[in-house]
């Protein structure tokens, strides 16, 4: 059964997808903190960079939006088109990530349930996923014959099998909704929010409830009569799968989410037949590392290693939805000989990635034996939401060793000595971690008959691992 679980508390919403209690995706928003992907602002131009083909545009937030110049219609796409002080409308194509403020865009995009209107295009579009050439043309016949003046449509995968009131419903919405967007733009002064883009409850019915969801459980009554009202105008059927969760144990306890949740945090994801994964994340790329680990296989070597990786395609496909990992990543899969066997784990892989609903590109194999692949990304992260960089190591994921930081202590040691800064005897305070190594005793030793003073150790629970402070 596949079946959305929504858990909603005063501070968070949580949307998880899972089939037969497998969790597949997960995403989250926090009160007061959502992201602000879709979201349309009247901006004002802070900073115009031709060598770069960019603008930075100030929109109310703590970060200047990035607008790349050919996102603007043609006739304003030259950089000396746009001066510093000059407003625009602009819509936020993807988050802030990291040191990178949100990117933006001139091309307004106004999502319904069945269709996104695009007021500032000329052209009518069907989405990829809906595979049947005979429907596809249908609705584009069916759209060309609603499309407002002026305007593009792309119908969405959800209007396969809609009629033609289901569709006018739509754009008569979304171009009353470009109207106000309009006239808030002639009253407003830039920076102003034009447009906030629904909520992660709202998008759920607007973008993802589609027929194969057989299940949408709802822990929060409020959550669960909005859910209902809005699906009544849309579909009956629909609106009866939604359900309100009244169970005293915790929905995301019993149906396992928050145990595979907790795993998520982790580098390392075992295959069921005893190999691994290794998952590596940085700001412009993501590297996964493929081991046979304890799996040694019934036959041949080149079938051992082709059939964990088959089954390594298939985990990654879910982990890079379920951590909702984006931009460049690059698979190091165990080395293949034959290019027969590269070729099938790669269609494994793209087999897998058809269930996800955001963009994905298999570029296919490097001469090194990569596999190199893109994930459109636009929304922050979940991991970027649930974590911070850790103090300790500063996001490197490892801290220096014990032996490493005490050479240093020695190095600083004879620096003062030949600065004749060492006075009296020593106090070393050191955090828990250094405090005990069992060594120390001995490397005290080592350094009272090297500097001919006398050391004592005070553990310092306040230091981090790899701080420590002399005294002396």
């Amino acid at each position: 059964m596949r079946r959305y679980l929504v858990n909603v508390t005063p501070e968070e919403t949580r949307l998880a997808l899972c089939e037969d209690d497998i969790l597949l995706e997960i995403a989250a928003e926090r009160q007061g903190a959502g992201p602000l992907v879709g979201n349309i602002y009247k901006g004002q131009v802070q900073n115009v960079l031709p060598g770069m083909q960019a603008a930075f545009i100030d929109i109310g937030t703590e970060k200047n939006a990035f607008l790349y110049l050919g996102d603007l219609p043609e006739a304003s796409a030259q950089a000396g088109s746009l001066s510093v002080g000059q407003e625009l409308i602009i819509q936020i194509a993807k988050d802030a990530v990291g040191s990178k403020g949100p990117r933006a865009t001139a091309q307004i995009t106004l999502p319904g349930r069945y269709v996104v209107l695009m007021p500032g295009a000329d052209y009518v579009g069907v989405s990829r996923r809906i595979e049947q050439e005979e429907e596809r043309e249908r609705l584009k016949e069916l759209a060309e014959s609603l499309r407002p003046e002026g305007m593009g449509l792309i119908v969405r995968t959800v209007a396969a099998g809609s009629g033609r009131e289901d569709l006018e419903k739509d754009i008569a919405y979304l171009c009353n909704l470009w109207q106000t967007l309009l006239a808030r733009h002639q009253r407003s002064q830039a920076p102003h929010l034009l447009y906030r883009d629904a909520d992660l409850v709202i998008r759920l019915i607007r973008d993802q409830f589609t027929q194969d969801i057989e299940e949408v459980l709802v822990d929060q009554g409020d959550a669960y009569q909005r859910m209902r009202e809005l699906l009544l105008r849309i579909s009956q059927e629909l609106a009866e799968r939604v359900k309100l969760y009244t169970a005293k144990e915790d929905m995301y306890v019993r149906f396992g989410v928050e145990e595979q949740l907790a795993l998520l945090s982790g580098r390392e994801i075992p295959l069921d037949c005893g190999g691994f994964i290794v998952i590596d994340q940085t700001e412009a790329l993501t590297a996964i590392d493929v081991n046979t680990g304890k799996f040694i296989g019934k036959s041949t070597l080149a079938e051992t290693v082709y059939h964990a990786n088959l089954e390594a395609a298939q985990v990654i496909a879910r982990q890079l939805r379920l951590r909702d990992i984006g931009g460049i990543i690059i698979i190091d899969f165990i080395d293949m000989e034959s290019e027969e066997a590269r070729q099938g784990v790669m269609e494994a892989l793209q087999k897998e990635l058809r269930r996800d609903r955001t963009k994905t590109h298999v570029m296919g194999f490097t001469a090194l034996g990569l596999l190199e692949m893109t994930r459109k990304k636009s929304r922050q992260s979940i991991g970027a939401l649930l974590h911070a960089p850790c103090p300790c190591c500063s996001g490197r994921g490892r801290i220096r060793s014990s032996e490493t930081i005490f050479l240093e202590v020695a190095r600083e040691l004879r620096r003062r000595q030949r600065q004749n800064l060492l006075q009296g005897n020593v106090t070393l305070q050191l955090s828990a971690f250094l405090a005990e190594q069992p060594f120390l005793g001995q490397r005290l030793r080592q350094w009272e008959k090297e500097f001919c003073r006398s050391f004592s150790v005070e553990r310092n629970t306040s230091l981090q691992p790899e701080q420590y402070v002399l005294l002396g």
